[in-house]
């Protein structure tokens, strides 16, 4: 009886063990089950709720959408052009900025400002209705940053400021192409207003001079690695007439050794560093191309706008949403205040 005793024991052990882990696994499944049972109720409250005021929603939605409509019928038309640059230099800030202004001068409708800053007649000028910049968000502009920001500080600068940093720091203003965007209610007031735009970041004295530096210094490093490809090049073109000539003497049954196999490791060597000057060279080619101006035209202003039409932009849609949006709130506050009345007694 002794030795069955400790069998016994660990049998008891083992079954208070599983079912102090059956009743774990019952309270995690208990958990997510409430969870869903309390969407499950939340959907059907708010499907109740519908059910119970579709027809003062209904009503707010019909004469939001009737109101909008006259709205939209008596509104005149509306047209837009868009502008795509690409900022070098940090010139960003700068583009924004005047952005801004422009935008602020049709806010204050400032006509004769408008007309001195674009060169347009009075009516051309009432018309413009809105000046708009916003980035073309890309996440290769992010990672190249961060790429950039490796290659320009030491290893444990960058331990202490991880990618994840960098990215949440990274401005609109830090992306490499931007949009602008002109609302008129002419189609045809947007041609030379790109000009304009362009010509306020680029005539910049501070942004002028960069380019300038930065070209100077392109061109120089343009022209060393010209120069050491070529020192590369004539120095392949020697090796080359050695290994020529050992050939020819081992031909000739001589077996002197002039370093030809050293001769070999040297072209091999001036091959892969005639490789990394070209790669170098087609990158300073492209970062020249890139930088020649302050700012890159990728597009410009059509010279006819587009007419902006659509669900999103009809006031009808717009007002209609927005009716039975405002009558849901009110049903909500009243029916909040009630239960908060209800719950004091």
């Amino acid at each position: 009886m002794a030795t069955n005793q400790p069998n016994t024991d660990e049998e008891v052990d083992l079954g208070s063990l599983f079912v102090i882990i059956g009743k774990g696994f019952s309270k995690i499944f208990n958990f997510i089950g409430s969870i869903f049972k309390g969407i499950f109720h939340f959907i059907i409250s708010l499907l109740l709720f519908l059910k119970e005021h579709r027809l003062k929603i209904s009503i707010a939605t019909i004469i939001g959408f009737i109101l909008g409509a006259f709205i939209e019928i008596k509104s005149p038309t509306t047209y837009s052009s868009e502008l795509l640059l690409q900022t070098n230099f940090k010139s960003s800030t700068q583009l924004y900025a005047d952005i801004q202004y422009y935008n602020d001068l049709v806010k204050q409708k400032d006509t004769a400002r408008i007309q001195k800053t674009f060169g347009l007649d009075q009516d051309e000028a009432v018309s413009l209705k809105e000046f708009v910049i916003e980035p073309l968000r890309n996440e290769n502009d992010i990672i190249s940053g961060y790429n950039d920001l490796i290659l320009a500080v030491d290893t444990l600068t960058i331990r202490s400021y991880d990618f994840q940093k960098f990215k949440t720091s990274f401005t609109d203003l830090d992306y490499n192409l931007h949009k602008v965007t002109v609302v008129s209610e002419k189609n045809d007031v947007f041609e030379g207003l790109d000009q304009v735009i362009i010509s306020s970041v680029v005539e910049n004295a501070y942004f002028r001079n960069l380019k300038i530096l930065t070209n100077e210094n392109l061109n120089r490093t343009d022209s060393i690695y010209r120069q050491n490809l070529a020192q590369v090049d004539s120095l392949r073109s020697v090796y080359m007439q050695v290994m020529l000539a050992e050939a020819k003497k081992e031909s000739n049954g001589t077996n002197i050794d002039l370093g030809g196999s050293k001769s070999t490791t040297k072209e091999i060597e001036l091959f892969e560093s005639s490789k990394e000057i070209n790669e170098e060279l087609g990158k300073t080619l492209n970062e020249k191309s890139e930088k020649y101006e302050v700012i890159n035209v990728i597009s410009n202003f059509q010279p006819i706008g587009n007419k902006i039409e659509g669900i999103r932009e009809n006031k009808a849609f717009q007002f209609a949403f927005l009716g039975a949006l405002l009558m849901i709130g009110v049903l909500v506050f009243h029916k909040l205040n009630r239960y908060l009345e209800n719950y004091k007694k």
